[in-house]
């Protein structure tokens, strides 16, 4: 057989594999896939959003006892006392950020901490999915992430050397490349086994996990709270244990779906466009196909067979990424998507991680100030209920927007579209904290009116671009660069939620109408970016990949 005939027949032959991928009914290998690339996005979005309730109590249980002095006065209002009252751990919340030498830039730095490793895990296991195979990485990541929520639930103090929150950042930091990594590899590895119909179904509910995962944070620290309250009550001390069980909680979902990454095949697609084997392809779709019809999310998969080149294919070097990305047609789709991923983050990091202000507003983060002999002062509280109520105000925020809106996006994605979604999200958020910067000072007093503009914008963040801009990166490039495509986006998005969280973050509390005109231009932004981005509903990965003309 000549070379051009052989050429021609592989050609033949990955078509023919990539056709009956394009064409399957939707079945239970692709639940399969969705099930176990979405527990990783549960424990991800879990261990991220966690933090923000954890740390207030770290804080309380460490430093508590130094920072907090002095009594309260006599004659307080409702309380009536004839003597002043000592100001504890107990009956005060710590102020950390004012007293902590540089608290604020701590504070913001455990809360990013996370994100300066997720930058680094999204672009090192983007490249390395596309280097060494989607398979080989896979489940890596989940390792990673265990070993660092068991190293972060147990974090303590050195007794001559680094303080809690030091360690702590180290774990989390560690925890970010792990978490990190899991978003090109599922993206990716979804992605390339989806069908064409559902493709975007696929990815969008994959991501929708994590809005369960903020969901179930928020429970574990209720459920935890309530079954401790008679020792919290006795002594605030008793937070450590809370706060470390709520860390710890992460490993479970991670621990469930380990064994099913370790063993999930190499995706057809790779095999041919990377590795150049068309057989051992068209034999892992045809297993595919037949595991697609077995009622059955935990199918053994044969992995005797190794693939091995029988075809040039075009590489994935430096060399051949600037020449594929030094074309404007290619480099524009990925200038969009990784912009647009990075503003969305800088408004979606610094509103989800710094919600003190939010639930301040909707009264649930401690009482009201109160007047005594002409001065306003907090008045004394009850630890537990405090922390309680804090619980059940991040509970209230993720039911009345978040979730609702990823699987809302779930829902209609295939029917609307990705652009479409990601620029009305773009633009309805924008409006919405226009209103909130234009109105603060009326809005920031009137509970109702504050959270329904604030709820409405939640659920826009999720059926919006918080959902599209995870899934197009994993459809618009080519598969030999396909997952460090969605790597580089991902990690531009970290490099968001870091100004948004590190750099915007802390004025949030001193001026929050500066911060909610800034976030409300970069998410206005958005909405051109998205024109650099095609539209990928309905079109197979090949169509996208701007190889094959």
């Amino acid at each position: 057989m000549s070379a051009a005939s052989h050429l021609a027949t592989e050609s033949q032959k990955r078509a023919k594999a990539f056709a009956h991928l394009d064409e399957a009914k939707l079945g239970w290998f692709h639940l399969r896939a969705v099930i176990v690339s979405g527990v990783g996005f549960f424990a991800d979005a879990y261990d991220i959003f966690v933090i923000s309730q954890a740390l207030p109590m770290i804080y309380q249980v460490y430093y508590g006892s130094t920072f907090i002095k002095g009594s309260f006065p006599v004659g307080m209002p409702g309380f009536n006392n004839n003597v002043t009252i000592p100001k504890t751990g107990q009956n005060v919340k710590v102020d950390f950020v004012d007293n902590y030498p540089g608290g604020t830039n701590m504070d913001a730095w455990l809360k990013a901490s996370t994100n300066w490793g997720n930058f680094i895990g999204q672009i090192g296991f983007g490249i390395l999915g596309d280097k060494l195979g989607r398979k080989k990485m896979y489940g890596v990541e989940l390792i990673i992430m265990i070993v660092c929520t068991v190293g972060s639930a147990f974090a303590a103090p050195m007794m001559n050397g680094l303080n809690i929150l030091q360690i702590l950042s180290i774990w989390r930091f560690f925890l970010g490349i792990g978490i990190g990594g899991d978003y090109p590899m599922s993206a990716t590895i979804t992605s390339e086994f989806a069908n064409v119909r559902y493709r975007g179904l696929m990815l969008a509910a994959v991501f929708a996990m994590q809005g369960i995962g903020i969901m179930v944070g928020g429970l574990v620290f209720i459920s935890t709270l309530a079954g401790m309250k008679s020792q919290i009550q006795a002594d605030y001390t008793a937070l450590d244990t809370v706060w470390r069980i709520a860390l710890g909680f992460g490993i479970i979902p991670a621990v469930g779906a380990i064994y099913f990454r370790m063993t999930i095949p190499e995706t057809p697609r790779f095999t041919v466009d990377v590795i150049g084997d068309t057989e051992k392809a068209n034999s892992d779709v045809e297993k595919v196909l037949s595991m697609n019809g077995v009622s059955n999310v935990s199918s053994a998969w044969d992995q005797t067979e190794i693939a091995t080149a029988k075809v040039a294919v075009k590489t994935n070097s430096w060399t051949e990424f600037k020449a594929y990305f030094g074309q404007w047609r290619n480099a524009k789709t990925l200038i969009g998507t990784a912009y647009c991923w990075c503003a969305l983050d800088i408004a979606w990091y610094g509103l989800s991680l710094n919600q003190s202000v939010v639930l301040n507003l909707i009264n649930f983060n401690g009482p009201s100030k109160i007047t005594v002999n002409g001065s306003k002062i907090t008045p004394p509280v009850d630890i537990w209920n405090l922390f309680y109520q804090i619980a059940i105000g991040n509970i209230i925020i993720a039911f009345a927007g978040t979730v609702p809106g990823y699987w809302v996006c779930v829902a209609l994605i295939e029917k609307l579209g990705r652009k479409p979604i990601q620029i009305f999200g773009f633009f309805v958020i924008s409006v919405c904290l226009v209103i909130l910067a234009a109105d603060w000072n009326n809005l920031s007093t009137q509970q109702v009116p504050f959270l329904v503009v604030f709820t409405i914008a939640q659920f826009f963040f999720q059926f919006g671009p918080n959902t599209t801009t995870f899934v197009l990166p994993g459809e618009v490039f080519p598969t030999r660069f396909r997952s460090t495509g969605h790597g580089l986006s991902a990690a531009a998005g970290k490099v968001g939620a870091i100004i948004g969280v590190q750099a915007v973050g802390p004025i949030f509390n001193n001026n929050p109408q500066l911060v909610l005109w800034v976030f409300a231009a970069i998410m206005f932004s958005g909405c051109f970016a998205t024109l650099l981005i095609p539209e990928t509903k309905g079109k197979t990965l090949e169509e996208l990949s701007n190889e094959d003309d």
